[in-house]
């Protein structure tokens, strides 16, 4: 069983910056892709970011220049830079694993909230 653990969010100030990160457990787990989705209220779940293990990265139109995905093999570890944050950031972030198997795990979802 794969768990997703995630930290970072709450609230900052348009403009701001936030770091988000979602730490797999288990040592023997092996990761195809590894990114983040968020939901804002009322809305569809949106893809913000992935990182693949030959290191093809991609992020949304919508936060490329603004957040940038990075992460730590070692440590089973997937971090999200937000800088620039505006208030349609406000969502919640989950962090999604994929297994080779083509497995899918989530994260419980953390918070972000960008309001003055």
């Amino acid at each position: 069983q794969v768990q997703l653990v995630e930290s970072g969010g709450g609230l900052a100030q348009p403009e701001g910056s936030l770091r988000l990160s979602c730490a797999a457990s288990g040592s023997s787990v092996d990761i195809y892709v590894m990114g983040w989705y968020r939901q804002a209220p009322g809305k569809q779940r949106e893809l913000v970011a992935t990182m693949r293990s030959d290191g093809n990265i991609n992020h949304a139109d919508s936060v490329k220049g603004r957040f940038a995905i990075s992460g730590d093999n070692a440590k089973r570890t997937v971090y999200l830079q937000m800088n620039s944050l505006k208030p349609e950031d406000t969502a919640v972030y989950y962090c999604y694993l994929v297994r080779f198997s083509g497995s899918v795990y989530w994260g419980q979802g953390t918070q972000v909230t960008v309001s003055s």
